[in-house]
């Protein structure tokens, strides 16, 4: 299997943003790959028999993206950034929709780190973590971004100061501050 690299998959993604149908085709199955990765990370911890599904959400975002009619997209980064931002979103509304309760009803704690996370009720943790990040935006949006980006998109350090044009020092304070804040955050129950 033929490897792409980032640049050749950025110019795919402007090809395909100016209406080329051949750009898409060839995209396709590398985006595809991806977002399974990405999918079968976040639902890798779930129990089983969750009847959402990690085809399931590849579809769902998979169609949510290609609904993007002349995206403008900047870079491989910044459609995975979106990508995840898509996910997020998706894995959230599922878990409200099965009646999560806010802030703890049920919740388990949330330990936030670049790997999952590690309780067995991770619909749960998705609504609790995503209220937490909600807070964490009006604090200081870019941390909430880069933890959107790092733990929900995979990027990696490179790739989110790439997206978010900063720098990469700037990026891993940010990450381990609001690291940090999220954890004292949800480790309260919301209640800071």
């Amino acid at each position: 299997m033929q490897t792409h690299s980032p640049k050749e998959i950025t110019q795919l993604l402007v090809a395909w943003g100016d209406g080329d149908q051949a750009a898409l085709d060839e995209l396709t199955p590398l985006v595809h790959e991806e977002l399974r990765r990405l999918a079968h990370r976040y639902m890798g911890g779930e129990r089983t028999g969750h009847t959402l599904q990690t085809t399931a959400l590849v579809n769902e975002a998979y169609i949510r993206l290609i609904d993007w009619k002349n995206v403008r997209w900047q870079s491989r980064a910044h459609f995975f950034a979106v990508s995840a931002q898509l996910m997020r979103r998706i894995l959230v509304d599922f878990a409200r929709s099965r009646g999560y309760q806010k802030r703890g009803g049920a919740a388990l704690a949330v330990s936030l780190d670049e790997a999952a996370f590690v309780s067995n009720d991770k619909g749960a943790d998705l609504v609790a973590l995503d209220e937490a990040l909600e807070l964490l935006a009006q604090l200081d949006a870019r941390q909430s971004k880069v933890v959107e980006l790092r733990f929900f998109g995979g990027l990696s350090v490179d790739e989110t100061a790439e997206v978010l044009q900063v720098s990469s020092g700037t990026v891993r304070r940010d990450w381990s501050l609001a690291r940090a804040w999220l954890h004292r955050e949800l480790a309260a129950g919301g209640e800071s």
